[in-house]
């Protein structure tokens, strides 16, 4: 069984004059437990969306996404959160650090919506992402690739299946994005989750063995380029 599985998912947003558009369109798209799988899309081309969607963050109009035999879709806000807790971790290109919390209080604070607080657990995925010196700064005393160190070890601290990247590079220049690119790959190795990454940028999705542009999922995508 794939740890997400995705049937005839969509989601359209209405215009000022109320025309709603399609923006994503996937009749079909899996992952299975342990995969890396990068999507390649350019920007608006409705990839957040779907990464959004897939976190239960968006509600679908219509369409099946299953989390690890759990149905997501059709559920309300506060049973998607609970899922997604239980399920996933999510890596920000914004990091959505929480300015007046410590890098510690940061990864205990997203296991609040899980299993609960595991201060040991947090203080070793900080040591592993390089950060056993500095888990009592808060973000503004970090460099970004640091507060971006903090932003996977807050997405693996609740021991997700899947862990989901929206251009988890993109606030990065070359060589920090390499460096964080290889972190977040071994630390789902490590832990068995399962990794879908979202980006635009060729030398990021060069590096994964199985690799799509968004448009080979996405029919809206597809039927707009013809």
């Amino acid at each position: 069984m794939p740890i997400l599985d995705i049937k005839d998912l969509k989601k359209g947003y209405a215009d000022p004059e109320g025309v709603r558009s399609l923006v994503v369109d996937v009749p079909a798209f899996s992952v299975d437990a342990g995969q890396q799988v990068a999507l390649r899309g350019s920007s608006g081309c409705g990839k957040t969306t779907f990464l959004n969607l897939v976190a239960g963050i968006l509600q679908a109009d219509s369409g099946v996404i299953t989390i690890d035999g759990e149905i997501l879709t059709g559920r309300s806000e506060s049973v998607r959160d609970k899922l997604r807790a239980r399920h996933m971790g999510y890596v920000f290109q914004t990091f959505n650090l929480l300015q007046g919390y410590t890098a510690l209080e940061n990864v205990l604070l997203g296991m609040m919506f899980g299993k609960g607080a595991d201060t040991e657990r947090a203080k070793a995925l900080l040591e592993r992402v390089g950060l056993a010196e500095r888990m009592h700064y808060r973000p503004r005393a970090l460099s970004v690739g640091q507060q971006q160190r903090v932003a996977v070890a807050r997405a693996l601290a609740n021991h997700p299946k899947l862990v989901l990247a929206d251009e988890p590079t993109g606030n990065l220049d070359h060589h920090h994005a390499d460096t964080a690119l290889r972190l977040i790959r071994e630390i789902c190795s490590e832990n068995g989750a399962a990794l879908l990454l979202v980006s635009h940028d060729p030398k990021i999705l060069d590096q994964f063995d199985t690799h799509f542009d968004f448009a080979d999922i996405n029919r809206r995508v597809r039927e707009s380029a013809q």
